[in-house]
C-alpha cells in the first residue's frame, strides 16, 4: 500500500502556463508541476526566492492530473503601459505600479498582451512520494493545504480558488485505484462543470499506476530555478478512462 495525496482545483478563472514568447501569454489545458508545486509551496510558506526549498520540495514527489472539467478557454486582451528600456522601475526597483508608472509620459510606452485562460476547469491532483525521505509528510501537505500560509491561486494572482482542495490523504494499492475511490463534498454543486462520460489522466513516473498509458509526451514544466524561471523537461504519461462522475 502506499500514501496518496488528493485534492481539487476549481476556480472561474485558472492559467496553467506554457511556452511564451513575446506579447502571447497562452494557457496550458491542464495544471503544470511548477503551478502545482508553486501552490505547495505557497500553503507551506516557502517564498519563491528560496531556490533549494523550492526545488526539493518539486524533487521530493510524483505527480498525477485528472481533467473532470476542461472548462473553456478564454482570451483576454490588454494594454499596459511600460516605461521605456533604462528609465524608472526598468532600473531602479518600485514597490507599487503606480510608483512604475511615475516617470513622465514621454518615457511610457504602450504595449499589447494576449493572455490566455480556463473558464470553470476542474482538475483533480495526487501526490505522492518518490523517496521514502520525503521533505514533508504528505499528512502535513494536507494540514498546510487547508490552511496555507499564503493565498493560493491557480496560474496567475488574479486567478483565486472558488472552492476548498478538500485534501485527502488516501491508501491505496495504487494510482487507479486511490484516484478511483476519492469523492469530494462539492461534487453535487459543480456536476454540470464535470465529465460524464470520459476524462483523461496524465501523470509522471514509471512504477504501476493501474493505467496502461495511451501516450506519452514530454513537458518542459519540472521548476529548476525559480530565481531564472527555468524549468526541466518530464515525461507525461497519459490515458483516457472513463469517468468517475458520470451519470
Amino acid at each position: 500500500m502506499r500514501e496518496y495525496l488528493i485534492f481539487r482545483l476549481y476556480g472561474m478563472m485558472a492559467s496553467w502556463g506554457d511556452i511564451a514568447v513575446g506579447e502571447f501569454r497562452p494557457t496550458f489545458n491542464r495544471p503544470s508541476k511548477s503551478a502545482v508545486m508553486g501552490l505547495v509551496a505557497a500553503a507551506l510558506g516557502i517564498w519563491r526566492d528560496e531556490e533549494e526549498r523550492q526545488r526539493d520540495l518539486a524533487l521530493g514527489y510524483l505527480m498525477a492530473v485528472r481533467t473532470d472539467g476542461p472548462g473553456i478557454l478564454m482570451r483576454d486582451y490588454h494594454t499596459i503601459q511600460v516605461p521605456s528600456a533604462g528609465t524608472g522601475a526598468t532600473t531602479d526597483p518600485v514597490a507599487t505600479r503606480r510608483d512604475e508608472l511615475a516617470v513622465p509620459p514621454e518615457e511610457l510606452n504602450t504595449i499589447l498582451s494576449s493572455r490566455d485562460y480556463r473558464c470553470d476547469a476542474v482538475f483533480t491532483i495526487c501526490l505522492w512520494s518518490r523517496t521514502a525521505s520525503p521533505p514533508y509528510p504528505l499528512a502535513a501537505l494536507k494540514t498546510h493545504l487547508e490552511n496555507p500560509a499564503f493565498v493560493l491561486y491557480l496560474g496567475r494572482k488574479s486567478c483565486p480558488l472558488a472552492l476548498p482542495v478538500h485534501a485527502q490523504v488516501v491508501n491505496a494499492e495504487n494510482l487507479a485505484e486511490a484516484l478511483g475511490t476519492v469523492r469530494f463534498p462539492d461534487d453535487p454543486f459543480i456536476a454540470p462543470l464535470l465529465c460524464t462520460t470520459d476524462c483523461w489522466i496524465f501523470w509522471e513516473g514509471n512504477e504501476m499506476t493501474g493505467y496502461e498509458p495511451a501516450h506519452t509526451v514530454i513537458r518542459r514544466d519540472d521548476p529548476s530555478s525559480r530565481k531564472r524561471w527555468q524549468f526541466l523537461a518530464r515525461e507525461e504519461h497519459a490515458v483516457l478512462i472513463k469517468t468517475p462522475n458520470g451519470g
